[in-house]
């Protein structure tokens, strides 16, 4: 009795902090979504209900912010996947400067994301002076002005570039545990290339597919700082996502009550992705 009982004493303090940790913000957060509290109209206080999160939803850039949510999400980890597993087969064999080559295509990813979206603001993407708008006038075209003509998809660029050395990692590390006499037994009996990449490769990285997407869905919903950065949720609500749309209502409007509603809306659509996501991983880890 007293050996089970003294590990979980010595483990309760830690429990007890990460419990507080987790449960004293989520409990703030309902609290201030029902009730109405506006920083610039503080003569107006008491039980709000529902009405926050109606408030929320009927906001006329909501539809706009979701829907640019989830092509934000589709989009870079579709292109994280396809392209990190293109690079991961690319480098996975041996050849002059491999490893430098790989420390190249990681780097990126330990970028600090306001770093990352003022590089590619000002240095790639600059209608004037940028790279992209040089490369545009030495072929005779007119440069682009990215972030004004297409916003959501030069903020789709920049998060893909920085998540793009984190997927390639994952699939490399995994292409290093495959089994080469399958692979020398199916060069024997005269399979090709694309053979070998339907039947070996993709399957045996089908568990590293799964790892990246979770991974990738849980911090790309809180995409932030490259928005802030560029566009500004703009033009209009064109590059708006939810969490760009929360920080609007709880900085802009000063209204912590929508904020907050907003916030468990976020919250919902986490947890909703995340079920599927662990059914697919748990599908994928059970082959």
């Amino acid at each position: 009795m007293n050996r089970r009982l003294l590990p979980r004493l010595l483990l309760t303090p830690a429990m007890a902090t990460l419990f507080l940790w987790m449960i004293v913000p989520l409990v703030m957060t309902i609290y201030f979504s029902l009730i109405r509290y506006n920083l610039m109209q503080p003569d107006q206080t008491g039980f709000a209900g529902l009405e926050n999160f109606e408030y929320f939803v009927t906001d006329p850039s909501f539809g706009t912010a979701v829907v640019n949510t989830l092509l934000l999400l589709g989009s870079v980890i579709l292109i994280t996947v396809v392209a990190g597993i293109a690079i991961a087969l690319l480098i996975n064999e041996p050849f002059p400067g491999r490893g430098i080559v790989r420390v190249l295509l990681i780097s990126p990813f330990f970028v600090m994301p306001t770093v990352n979206a003022l590089m590619w603001k000002n240095m790639m993407m600059n209608p004037i002076y940028g790279v992209l708008a040089q490369v545009w006038m030495f072929f005779g075209a007119a440069p682009v002005d990215w972030l004004t003509d297409h916003p959501l998809f030069s903020v789709i660029v920049m998060v893909s570039w920085q998540w793009l050395p984190f997927a390639t990692l994952i699939f490399m590390t995994s292409l290093q545990s495959m089994n080469h006499e399958q692979l020398e037994a199916s060069r024997m009996d005269g399979a090709n290339y694309l053979q070998q990449l339907r039947y070996l490769y993709v399957p045996h990285l089908a568990r590293s597919v799964a790892v990246v997407v979770m991974i990738e869905l849980i911090f790309l919903l809180s995409i932030f700082a490259e928005i802030y950065t560029t566009t500004g949720g703009g033009p209009g609500d064109a590059s708006t996502n939810v969490t760009f749309l929360i920080f609007k209502q709880a900085l802009l409007n000063f209204d912590a009550g929508v904020a907050s509603a907003g916030a468990l809306f976020a919250v919902v659509l986490a947890n909703i992705a995340a079920v599927f996501l662990i059914r697919m991983v748990g599908k994928n880890l059970d082959k």
